[in-house]
């Protein structure tokens, strides 16, 4: 590398005894030095040469002095490294330069081995600042470029890419989300591929928008399904917060998006949400040649048995207890205890509600109805019948009215 210096002094034999002391350095390409006689036209120098790499400048000039040069100097984007020159003792003007932003000074008159080790630990320096802007554009670049095809923060960690950056496989408690969408099939048997083309392209932007408007991960997407992670790579101790924000925000754009196509002639289907809480074996699953970000373990296939269940049940959204009991201030209604397919144990689900549905009177009469069933009351039925005929768009009230008429008792349904 070639080290370019700016030399300001209005000394008029300076030049010629700098151009003698480096003559070596320059010869060999080390050095390549620029001389001005004052501030001003130091500043137009720099405008003329933005490559200079440092500036030795003297404090008393014509027109404009070092310090004043320095001031201006510090107000620029690329701030030059700056050695000021001043009279042996005069600390005061020495001070004044480095609060100023110098970044060493020397007193006159020069010692020429001090002024050439002041140079080489500039350059060190300057060498240091250069790469330090390299290595941080060349991340910003890497991360634009990797933001096109990963989450944010999987982005943020692969351009750093930090030794023990979280990628790894390792055990961590998250939150994991399915969501689904019904007749997907047909529509894909069924619409042109420049519409189905264009269709799924605009969900699946959609919906990941979203997603990382609430700092989730995608881990994976699989044709219309989403797999969607917190608390992975980074910690988010709100995870089980985050998972039900960005279930309601998805529901809701879903359903508009849907609503939009629909208008269109094309019938989209439904979107499903299950989401559950619990430890999984997270990391880069891809080997040495491929990156999958992914999350494996028995939580992830509930959360995926959890958005099959809106199936049965009617609903959008299911999620665990385990969501609904560490998400802050969560607001739904029981859906039941519901054994999934694979299991033998029964596990307590919820319905998220947005605040107006929940803070509803039907919501209320729901749960009133729901602690009757609950507790093997007869009166349980009449109770849901009365529900439904006052809210027959509720599915679910529906779903346990039907149950109970066909002779099941609480709340424990084996789904299948």
């Amino acid at each position: 590398m070639t080290a370019t210096i700016l030399f300001v002094d209005d000394e008029p034999d300076l030049e010629a005894l700098i151009l003698q002391k480096f003559r070596r350095q320059i010869r060999d390409g080390q050095l390549a030095l620029i001389f001005a006689r004052d501030g001003l036209e130091a500043l137009q120098s720099l405008e003329q040469n933005p490559h200079v790499d440092m500036v030795v400048s003297d404090i008393n000039m014509p027109r404009m002095d070092g310090l004043s040069l320095l001031a201006k100097l510090q107000e620029t984007e690329d701030k030059k490294s700056t050695i000021i020159v001043s009279a042996y003792g005069d600390m005061s003007n020495i001070r004044t330069a480095m609060n100023r932003g110098a970044f060493d000074f020397l007193t006159k008159p020069i010692d020429f081995a001090d002024l050439e080790a002041t140079i080489e630990k500039t350059i060190r320096h300057v060498e240091m600042l250069r790469d330090v802007r390299r290595r941080q554009m060349e991340a910003e670049r890497a991360h634009a470029s990797l933001s096109r095809f990963f989450s944010p923060e999987i982005a943020r960690r692969l351009a750093t890419n930090v030794d023990g950056n979280g990628m790894e496989v390792q055990w961590r408690d998250v939150a994991s989300l399915f969501t689904d969408i019904t007749g997907f099939t047909s529509l894909v048997e069924t619409a042109a591929p420049q519409t189905l083309g264009e269709l799924l392209n605009e969900y699946v932007g959609g919906m990941t928008e979203i997603v990382f408007a609430h700092e989730g991960t995608v881990a994976k997407i699989i044709g219309d399904a989403i797999q969607v992670l917190f608390n992975a790579p980074g910690d988010q101790p709100d995870y089980a917060t985050r998972a039900v924000a960005c279930a309601h925000d998805l529901d809701a754009w879903a359903e508009d998006f849907s609503s939009r196509w629909k208008a269109r002639g094309v019938n989209f289907g439904t979107t499903r949400i299950g989401a559950h809480a619990g430890p999984a074996l997270v990391g880069n699953f891809g080997g040495n040649r491929f990156f999958d970000y992914t999350a494996y373990g028995d939580s992830i296939n509930i959360a995926a048995r959890l958005e099959a269940a809106n199936k049965h049940l009617g609903t959008r959204i299911c999620v665990s207890a385990s969501v609904a009991q560490a998400a802050e201030n969560f607001q739904g209604r029981p859906v039941g205890d519901l054994i999934l397919r694979g299991r033998s144990e029964p596990l307590r689900a919820f319905e998220p509600l947005p605040q107006a549905k929940f803070e509803a009177p039907e919501t209320a009469l729901y749960s009133e109805a729901f602690a009757k069933m609950e507790a093997g009351d007869a009166a349980a039925m009449p109770a849901f019948a009365a529900l439904v005929g006052m809210h027959a768009d509720d599915p679910l009230a529906g779903f346990h009215l039907k149950r109970l008429l066909n002779g099941a008792k609480g709340t424990r349904m084996q789904l299948e």
